[in-house]
């Protein structure tokens, strides 16, 4: 059935991989399709920043059954219409650029399909598609169909049984459109406790935007004759799932190239169901954009068993090394390394070397002996934890912060989770791993200065295992969680509860165990493999700034832990804080920031009623500069706000 609200007459322009978002419009996700999110509009900086006045604000609370707190969506913006993504059903709205009113909406209703999705909400955002003529919006839904002027299941025709009610596969990044093709990833449920080691397999596939036929798939669990088959032992790649591509995905239509951020195997902490290196897992692959075919590949992680991932975009970047212009593709990472190849060839423009790391002792558990370091650009965040990395305010808080972590095991980065145990280790302790360094928001790069600009949190994993409960994981010897007090009364009852430190975070005193700064962007020459400046991002959080063990000291701004995207323009660095902090007139709210982009010093801040959920983007319109950005979070219901500067 046609959509006809989804197929509009506009014209186009075609967008490069990386020269920012051009013509003063926002026609991709990541501003151009090498995810770059660069805008060379200059507007609004740092003489007028704080100036910015809201221009409108879109709420999404009744796009849905219910209103949705965390809008991850970066809108497009096309001949003075955003486009995005928003609520709780995955709705696609169409709204006036200039004044936040709503043009048009579209929903689908999926039933029972859409309730058992594992990846709901708004997701990241949409596609968008001319050939001059016509126009149309291209998106995912919550139940794995892609809608544009009609209906692709992509449940169907991918290489492998899958059950329509199927809870483990969907998406929730956008669609990426290079010419007359659609690319499309995959995304499965959170992988600490799989329902069993058998799972649906991730591959990526390419459509026709005009008809929906099937262009392409590549494997990412290669077939019995595929690359990369003998790196699975024992037959795993034969039941093994995941490895799908949730992040991002970025295309060099000059080259005819497509860049894959892989994730990792079925199972983020135990994998000796699956022994072997396992490609194509936590791989940046490079496609043929028109045949799907493996042009080249980099394993950086081997054998995962840190949920590493790769989750965001690699950026395709145009750098001056040794005097030679080289088209390079630059990958951050959950691990905090920022990995730089040469994008034709797949080579690393500065040395990886393979390292020998710690080998466990979890029952069973395959380890490879080394992984990939790249010896440039140096770490942009802490990884690994040892006791240099605990609190240290005050000698007080660091001696009970050496006493909780003594409990559990610290090493470098690669150290392999542990088999939990009540009287130790009750854990790994890791910065840089599940929800560590950067995650899907990705980074952003500067194509005049060739420097990148990459977002970081210090959030500390626990890597503790237990062993499988059939009930909740079938067929896995093991799974995440940690031991339990045996003089604790069973679980739910009073008193009961994990160990000192336990829980989501490991705390002394409800701050964080690791030193700050918890929320960090770093400026990285591509040309050189340096880093230009680290600040910490986000104002001091309430309980830190109010702690009664701090009260007689002077504490830098530690940042705000939490996932969050940079936006670059001619002269600035742009980021919202996430979550929220009591400002000095009293009002709880969040900053929107902006930084000198050679400096990293403060250029201006403008207040958020809420944090921010969505990486922010920018347009021109009607001779005025926009700022648009996603906010949200508890108690908040998402929305959109606009800045721009007075009349």
């Amino acid at each position: 059935m046609k959509r006809t609200i989804l197929c509009l007459l506009l014209c186009a322009s075609s967008l490069a991989a990386q020269t920012g978002a051009r013509n003063g419009e926002w026609k991709t996700y990541g501003g151009d399709l090498g995810n770059t999110h660069y805008s060379p509009l200059d507007q609004i900086n740092a003489s007028n920043f704080n100036s910015l006045q809201i221009a409108w604000r879109f709420k999404t609370d009744n796009l849905g059954a219910q209103p949705e707190f965390n809008l991850e969506s970066t809108p497009l913006m096309v001949n003075g219409v955003l486009y995005s993504t928003a609520g709780t059903r995955r709705a696609v709205v169409a709204i006036d650029a200039g004044t936040g009113e709503l043009i048009w909406t579209h929903g689908e209703r999926e039933g029972g399909r859409g309730t058992v999705a594992p990846r709901q909400l708004s997701g990241r955002g949409l596609a968008y598609w001319s050939d001059g003529r016509e126009e149309r919006i291209l998106y995912v839904t919550p139940g794995y169909r892609l809608i544009a002027d009609g209906a692709v299941d992509l449940k169907k025709d991918d290489d492998q049984e899958i059950d329509p009610l199927s809870r483990e596969i969907g998406l929730h990044a956008a669609p990426v459109v290079a010419g007359d093709i659609v690319i499309i990833g995959a995304a499965h449920r959170p992988g600490g406790v799989p329902s069993a080691k058998t799972n649906v397999k991730g591959y990526v596939r390419a459509f026709d935007v005009r008809t929906g036929r099937r262009l392409w798939i590549f494997h990412t669990i290669p077939l019995p004759n595929d690359y990369g088959a003998e790196t699975w032992e024992n037959n795993s790649a034969s039941y093994t799932g995941n490895t799908g591509v949730w992040g991002q995905i970025s295309v060099d239509e000059e080259l005819g190239m497509v860049f894959l951020p892989v994730e990792l195997p079925t199972g983020d902490y135990y994998g000796g169901h699956r022994p072997g290196n396992g490609l194509f897992g936590e791989s940046v692959v490079a496609l043929d954009l028109k045949t799907g075919a493996r042009k080249w590949h980099y394993q950086l992680v081997h054998h995962g068993i840190w949920d590493m991932d790769i989750p965001d975009a690699p950026m395709l970047v145009d750098i001056s090394v040794n005097g030679q212009t080289v088209k390079a593709v630059a990958q951050p990472t959950k691990q905090a390394f920022l990995y730089v190849f040469n994008r034709q060839t797949g080579q690393p423009i500065w040395p990886f070397e393979e390292r020998p790391v710690e080998k466990g002792n979890v029952p069973g558990e395959w380890y490879s002996p080394t992984q990939p370091f790249p010896t440039k650009p140096p770490a942009y965040d802490l990884h690994g934890f040892t006791v240099d990395d605990i609190i240290d305010f005050t000698p007080e808080l660091r001696a009970e912060g050496l006493k909780i972590a003594s409990r559990y095991k610290l090493g470098p980065i690669f150290t392999p989770p542990v088999v939990s145990k009540w009287e130790g280790p009750l854990a790994t302790l890791a910065l840089a791993t599940n929800q560590g360094g950067t995650n899907w928001a990705g980074g952003s790069y500067d194509p005049e200065t060739h420097i990148a600009y990459i977002p970081s949190q210090r959030s500390l994993g626990q890597l503790g295992l237990v062993p499988g409960d059939p009930n909740r994981s079938g067929d896995f010897a093991y799974i995440q969680g940690q031991a339990r007090n045996p003089n604790a009364p069973p679980a739910g009852a009073a008193g009961g509860g994990g160990g000192e430190g336990g829980g989501p975070g490991v705390t002394v005193q409800g701050l964080p165990l690791q030193k700050p700064p918890y929320a960090s962007i770093t400026a990285i020459d591509l040309n050189k493999g340096d880093i230009v400046w680290q600040i910490a991002h986000g104002e001091t959080p309430d309980n830190i700034r109010n702690h009664p063990a701090l009260k007689a000291l002077k504490i830098p701004r530690t940042g705000r832990p939490g996932i969050f995207g940079v936006l670059v323009t001619k002269t600035l660095v742009i980021a919202g804080e996430r979550g929220t902090f009591t400002t000095p007139s009293g009002k709880v709210g969040a900053m929107l920031r902006a930084y000198d982009k050679a400096t990293g010093k403060d250029a201006g801040e403008v207040y958020m009623p809420a944090g921010e959920t969505g990486t922010a983007m920018t347009y021109m319109l009607n001779g005025k500069q926009y700022i648009v950005v996603a906010i949200g979070g508890p108690g908040f219901p998402a929305e959109f706000v606009a800045y721009r500067l007075p009349n």
